[in-house]
């Protein structure tokens, strides 16, 4: 049978460092699970691995798009299950590294056959969104899927659209797409999740800010500020230097709520991966104890 292992943790715990490791151990191309390094040009502020990095290893899904362009968890499940029909002849143990938690649940357990949003629908969706604000989009949700309103994050821009777009373009509620089956895959996987004790975590997030500010995190942010409502640019990082380029916030502000907003976002990603049971968690030093377990694993 053929294996995918599937690398997860929060936020700078380590991930990339690792999976390297196992990349090599296994003799496999690394398929790239994070939403964000998808996107060409936004290479510091998504920490993403450097060229030298990238030549060590053939890597999928990483600056594959521009900041501009559409995707979906829905598209990328697809597009990684393509991705393992093309390589598992030649590598039959594969590795998925990341920590969009969206993602890795729907290449491991599926994801809802909603439908894909045309262009017009989108369009409109992103200009009400633009003179409108969140606020009211979020109060139209309200009114067209309750049932969805009273459970999502009505504070995610994304998520709010997304359902808005379903709505609009089907006639139906987003609710009603959302079934919940989990999908069998015909490969086994193995998960592995990197952890280390909060506090050392937070310290290793502060300070890859610092680094990421250092290396030009600012003006990167300034090159895709006429792109700042589109969705790859509404993520930690960007979104606080585009309240300094507005005159909204100071510096050394904006920065020490990029931390914050990123140790926040390292709990959500967290809490998320603690209600699977299907996991091993490890240090990332454990690097013989990770090898042999997934060597333990492989069917």
């Amino acid at each position: 049978m053929n294996n995918l292992v599937v690398l997860i943790g929060p936020t700078a715990v380590g991930k990339t460092e690792v999976s390297f490791d196992i990349a090599k151990h296994l003799g496999c191309p690394i398929i790239s699970a994070d939403s964000r390094q998808m996107f060409a040009g936004l290479e510091i502020g998504t920490a993403m691995p450097t060229k030298e990095e990238l030549a060590m290893h053939k890597h999928y899904f990483v600056a594959q798009l521009q900041p501009g362009d559409y995707y979906s968890a829905a598209r990328y499940e697809q597009e990684v299950l393509e991705v393992l029909e093309k390589e598992f002849p030649t590598h039959p143990n594969m590795l998925m590294s990341g920590g969009s938690m969206m993602y890795i649940d729907a290449v491991c357990k599926g994801i809802d056959d909603i439908p894909t949003v045309d262009d017009d629908t989108r369009n409109l969706i992103i200009e009400k969104y633009q003179s409108e604000g969140l606020e009211k989009l979020s109060d139209e949700l309200r009114l067209l899927d309750p049932e969805y309103y009273r459970i999502a994050d009505i504070k995610n821009p994304k998520r709010v659209m997304h359902a808005l777009e379903i709505c609009y373009m089907t006639g139906r509620t987003y609710t009603s797409f959302r079934t919940r089956n989990e999908k069998k895959r015909p490969f086994n996987i193995i998960k592995i999740g990197l952890q280390r004790d909060r506090e050392e975590l937070y310290e290793r997030i502060n300070r890859r800010v610092d680094i990421m500010m250092e290396q030009g995190l600012m003006e990167e942010v300034k090159r895709f500020y006429h792109l700042r409502n589109h969705n790859s640019l509404n993520t930690v990082g960007y979104k606080e230097i585009f309240n300094v380029l507005d005159g909204e916030w100071e510096l050394p502000f904006a920065i020490e709520k990029i931390k914050q907003n990123t140790r926040i976002y390292s709990r959500k990603q967290t809490t998320w991966y603690r209600k699977s049971e299907d996991i091993a968690w490890f240090h990332p030093d454990q690097r013989a104890e990770i090898l042999k377990y997934i060597d333990e694993n492989l069917k």
